[in-house]
């Protein structure tokens, strides 16, 4: 069993699967594709990733790739916990250059599925955070794009508290909403 809800913008869901546990532990099917089926996202994963961000405040994003290349992403955290971003850039949505985000976490057993057509980003909330996540493609550099992470256009409330985030050097250069050119 599994529920899911939608945020703000629809597209976005949260997903949470049952966990059952005893004495023992517990047990939980953490992707289950009959079960989001019936929740109507029919989707092929075709590659599984996994990252460590050993300090708080680290910020990954805001990435996608271009088609053939664009990918679904099923985000879950299996230590620690993250705020998780969405960034619409679909031209002809009504949502276009809208975000959206939620706390995704072990603790709460929840994932967040952001589909094709957002740029997805992340910030750790606790040190030694694991993030694993499904996508739809395979990584292609050349169809690799990204998105300030701190484009004043955006206005993503990230919680850094005062704090400059950890960035990678390449997410420290991505151009800002308005400059990216290639979209959906």
């Amino acid at each position: 069993m599994v529920i899911v809800n939608s945020l703000e913008i629809s597209d976005v869901k949260i997903i949470t699967p049952k966990k059952v546990g005893d004495e023992r532990g517990f047990f939980s099917e953490t992707y289950n594709q009959q079960g989001l089926v019936e929740h109507g996202i029919d989707l092929t994963f075709v590659q599984d990733n996994q990252s460590l961000s050993a300090q708080v405040g680290t910020l990954r994003g805001l990435h996608y790739q271009l088609p053939p290349f664009a990918q679904d992403k099923l985000v879950r955290v299996t230590r620690g916990a993250i705020f998780d971003v969405a960034v619409d850039i679909r031209r002809q949505s009504p949502t276009f250059g809208q975000w959206v985000g939620a706390v995704i976490s072990a603790k709460d057993w929840n994932q967040i599925l952001v589909p094709i057509g957002f740029a997805h980003g992340f910030c750790t909330l606790e040190a030694d955070t694991e993030v694993v996540y499904k996508v739809t493609a395979p990584y292609a550099p050349a169809a690799e794009r990204g998105i300030a992470w701190d484009d004043p256009d955006l206005a993503i409330a990230w919680p850094l508290h005062g704090q400059s985030p950890k960035l990678s050097g390449k997410d420290g250069e991505n151009p800002k909403f308005a400059d990216a050119d290639e979209l959906f």
